[in-house]
């Protein structure tokens, strides 16, 4: 399984991206994926997850209202909506996805079991 994400970028604050992580090896909608960030400085952090099938979407308190996350099954392709992005939202951005994983998905790094490379969102104030 390879995850590619992409997506991020430069912007300021109260600007918005949107992330894809897209994959090969693997049909996305079968398995719980994950997005996750990790900031200098700071421990890595679970932002949004989205279980397999319909069994629904979880997203970090600080970020809900603001980030999304969703899937394409067609485009076998998973996004993270970002809006109304923060100065704290700089980070690189990971997808990762649970390939052994069971039941809802996780917001716990030690529950995916492979990794997407990252991809940059830096947020300007």
């Amino acid at each position: 399984v390879q995850l590619q994400a992409s997506g991020g970028g430069s912007v300021q604050s109260g600007g918005s991206l949107r992330l894809s992580c897209a994959a090969s090896g693997a049909n996305l909608r079968s398995f719980n994926i994950g997005w996750f960030r990790l900031a200098p400085g700071k421990e890595r952090e679970g932002v949004a997850c989205i279980s397999s099938g319909d069994r629904g979407t979880d997203v970090r308190d600080s970020v809900k209202g603001r980030f999304a996350i969703s899937r394409d099954n067609a485009k076998n392709t998973v996004y993270l909506q970002m809006n109304s992005l923060k100065p704290e939202d700089t980070a690189t951005y990971y997808c990762a996805i649970a390939l052994y994983g069971l039941g809802n998905c996780r917001l716990a790094a030690s529950y995916y079991d492979e990794w997407g490379q990252g991809t940059q969102v830096t947020v300007s104030s």
